[in-house]
């Protein structure tokens, strides 16, 4: 890959401000791309990641934007392709947990978890994807989960919000080939962000002893696997998901 083999490439990132969607934005940004991201809260957060990616020498900017609202979506896709002359890239990256047992989850729970994961990913790849038809170039990268392809107790929401994303990659790929678009799917198993931070000290350890390679993720591993199939290093692989879990769902 050569150096800076996105610049002057302008990329959205939902979920940016933290955990897999910061270091992909920063990963892409140190690659020459214009980064536009969205957070939900932590605007301390988002600023501090807007300066870091402008000693970069890129342009960035961070909107407070709720990803299940389809309108305020389109608006801050829409000023995004004003304020950097266009859109190349999308990254659904956004997303929650609300982990519990199916016999127990709230109605209220499996709303949350599906309208922000999996109608996140549309409302942003909807609000993107006439622009890509338009110029007949484009890629969209999501951003879903080992639970969306092996499964994970207590997470029947979040699974099916993530086994939903890749059935959206793989038909969407199909569906604007065309148009010279891709679309693909990265699946990280356990990585080291503040998503882990409610899940209970044993079942971490049970999980890691599952591990082949023994450890959790990072999220630089994730952003790396995102920043291929953002170059044109991956320019004949569309409709896939590639699985980065450390060899979770192969053993």
């Amino acid at each position: 890959m050569t150096k800076e083999s996105l610049k002057d490439k302008t990329v959205i990132v939902s979920g940016g401000s933290r955990g897999i969607g910061r270091a992909v934005a920063m990963e892409l940004a140190r690659e020459g791309a214009n980064i536009s991201f969205n957070f939900r809260s932590s605007e301390s957060e988002a600023k501090e990641l807007e300066k870091e990616i402008q000693v970069l020498g890129v342009k960035v900017k961070g909107s407070q934007v709720d990803i299940k609202d389809y309108d305020a979506v389109k608006s801050w896709v829409t000023d995004t392709v004003s304020l950097f002359g266009g859109l190349d890239i999308v990254v659904n990256n956004a997303g929650i947990t609300k982990d519990g047992a199916l016999a127990l989850m709230s109605p209220d729970n499996w709303k949350e978890v599906i309208s922000t994961n999996l109608d996140g990913t549309f409302n942003l790849t909807k609000a993107a994807i006439l622009i890509f038809m338009k110029q007949k170039s484009g890629n969209v990268i999501n951003i879903t989960s080992v639970s969306g392809v092996m499964g994970m107790a207590r997470q029947t929401n979040y699974a099916a919000s993530k086994s939903g994303i890749i059935g959206f990659s793989k038909s969407l790929a199909k569906e604007v080939a065309a148009y010279n678009i891709r679309v693909n799917a990265v699946a990280p198993g356990f990585i080291e962000t503040d998503i882990l931070k409610d899940l209970k000290e044993d079942y971490m350890e049970q999980m890691i002893r599952k591990i082949p390679l023994g450890r959790l993720g990072e999220s630089v591993e994730v952003a790396k696997v995102v920043k291929f199939l953002a170059s044109n290093d991956s320019k004949y692989i569309t409709g896939q998901t590639i699985i980065i879990d450390g060899g979770l769902s192969s053993a």
